[in-house]
């Protein structure tokens, strides 16, 4: 039981990392359709400017807030650079412009800063918290709290505001949009712009833990992307609990089987969610009218 419980805290730790990637994904996909495989990026560049501009001298808060800017302005610039030149091209070039942005960014930040693992120090420091036979780092806790602080965030913005509805507006239907006066091009690069912090926010919160590097952002866009088509694609419920799902499935599968298997976990949700339901656990049902 005790072993049981470790493997349900340390998957809810990853799956709210996971979590957070899938939010990003979220955000882009409901404002214009477009996955964005550049999101493991973002999260990347979180941890990785965070960690320079903490050994530069910075203190650590101001540090990752820094973190966070530089990172939203990056995704703003991939939209503004990349994604909204090619405003009606085919779905499938631009989801090529967004993986050519992702090696440009894993490129550019080897040569920036290097090919090193680095950590950050742990927030509220190092000393485990025992629950029943199983212990959680205090880390844990803030990347846990961090993803439902952000989910309960974008669910009353999408829900409660103008700004998230017009979000909603775009990606139903971009024309009609236009036509009531929203701003597409407003909301896209503010799309963006959140996806990247949200991403870079996650990097802060588990650098601590899991380490960061230029090329980690690879892996966690796969480990994102699956999560958000577990839970439905565009739905930020569905993005936490698939998150967190696919966090449990990885410690599970790690724990009782072999952690050779557990990188399998996420091309397996992927295949499963493809074939047994295709709108995930909280998509909405399309209907064809014949």
């Amino acid at each position: 039981m005790d072993s049981l419980l470790q493997f349900l805290f340390s998957g809810l730790t990853v799956g709210a990392v996971y979590a957070l990637v899938a939010l990003g994904f979220t955000i882009i996909y409901n404002a214009s359709d477009v996955v964005n495989f550049a999101q493991g990026e973002f999260v990347m560049l979180g941890g990785m400017i965070t960690v320079f501009a903490h050994e530069a001298g910075i203190p650590l808060p101001l540090a990752a807030l820094l973190a966070v800017v530089l990172t939203a302005a990056i995704g703003v610039a991939l939209n503004k650079l990349a994604i909204e030149p090619a405003r009606g091209a085919p779905v499938v070039s631009i989801i090529i412009i967004t993986i050519g942005a992702s090696i440009f960014i894993r490129g550019a930040s080897q040569l920036i800063f290097d090919k090193q693992l680095h950590r950050l120090p742990s927030f509220s420091g190092d000393a485990p918290i025992r629950i029943g036979g199983a212990t959680i780092l205090p880390q844990s806790l803030w990347v846990i709290g961090g993803a439902l602080i952000v989910f309960v965030a974008l669910w009353l913005f999408f829900t409660r505001t103008l700004t998230g509805k017009a979000v909603l507006a775009t990606a139903n239907n971009r024309l009609a949009a236009q036509l009531v006066g929203i701003n597409t091009r407003a909301i896209m690069t503010l799309s963006f712009a959140l996806s990247a912090a949200i991403g870079a926010l996650a990097g802060v919160l588990a650098t601590p833990i899991t380490l960061v590097s230029y090329d980690v952002g690879v892996a966690l866009a796969l480990k994102g992307f699956a999560a958000a088509m577990l839970g439905g694609m565009g739905n930020p419920k569905g993005a936490l609990v698939g998150g967190l799902l696919l966090g449990l499935f990885e410690a599970l599968t790690a724990g009782y089987l072999s952690s050779q298997y557990k990188e399998a976990v996420a091309f397996i949700v992927i295949l499963a969610v493809l074939f047994a339901m295709p709108q995930g656990l909280f998509g909405a049902k399309s209907t064809e009218r014949v």
